[in-house]
């Protein structure tokens, strides 16, 4: 297996970002620095990335967690903040998949497969999430067709979302929103672009997975048949 996609079935980074990695001298195989993405590596060889090992797992597993509020989304943080990984109590080394910022709740997938991570959140594959947001007004039928095609939010690119569902009640509305991208704070930016006040955000449902009846702060382990599910449809062969 090459080095570059060694580090992306490890969830390091995509394989383009780990080919900027490795030039950067940030890997070793077995004790030496080696900068080719394209070395040959095989599971026994000891690889390290940024001084600690990583490894390529043999057996796919995956996690859901209710997300709560006030946790970034990432394995580690610099500035000490407190990360999703404080919840996990698993042992085998998993990582998110994809992100929610610190202030949205709701369903967060974590595996050991960087593969399977990086298709599900692949814009060809359009697997959908959806969304609860609470919000300051209903959106209206002219927004409702402006967002199904694409309305301009940040550096020429564009947020999408379908509206299932809006309820108001006592001045206040929560509306279902479908995505399939999930671009960085997209809805955030989309309520922005709006002029909607944005009170609270939710993620329900990733592809065919609901939050269910997960708690706050819990986690647990998927099925062979939802990881089945979520292979199937990335096209990825089971391992």
């Amino acid at each position: 297996m090459r080095l570059n996609k060694f580090l992306a079935h490890a969830g390091v980074a995509s394989r383009r970002k780990a080919d900027e990695l490795i030039r950067s001298a940030t890997t070793t195989v077995n004790g030496k620095i080696v900068t080719d993405p394209a070395l040959d590596v095989s599971t026994s060889d000891k690889v390290y990335f940024d001084g600690s090992r990583i490894k390529v797992s043999e057996e796919t597993v995956a996690f859901m967690l209710h997300k709560p509020k006030g946790y970034i989304t990432s394995v580690g943080d610099p500035d000490g903040r407190r990360t999703v990984m404080e919840l996990i109590f698993v042992r085998e080394r998993v990582f998110p998949v994809g992100r929610l910022d610190k202030d949205t709740t709701g369903l967060l997938l974590l595996t050991n497969d960087g593969a399977l991570s990086q298709a599900l959140l692949h814009p060809k594959f359009k697997i959908t999430r959806q969304y609860e947001a609470v919000i300051d007004r209903s959106i209206q039928p002219i927004e409702i067709q402006k967002l199904k095609r694409g309305i301009h939010v940040w550096d020429g690119e564009k947020g999408k979302a379908k509206v299932i569902s809006q309820k108001t009640v006592k001045k206040r509305t929560t509306v279902v929103l479908e995505l399939t991208e999930g671009k960085k704070r997209e809805i955030r930016r989309i309520m922005g672009r709006l002029k909607i006040k944005l009170f609270s955000l939710h993620r329900t449902h990733f592809g065919p997975l609901s939050l269910g009846k997960l708690k706050t702060g819990e986690t647990r382990p998927l099925s062979e048949k939802e990881i089945e599910k979520l292979q199937a449809l990335c096209r990825i062969k089971k391992r």
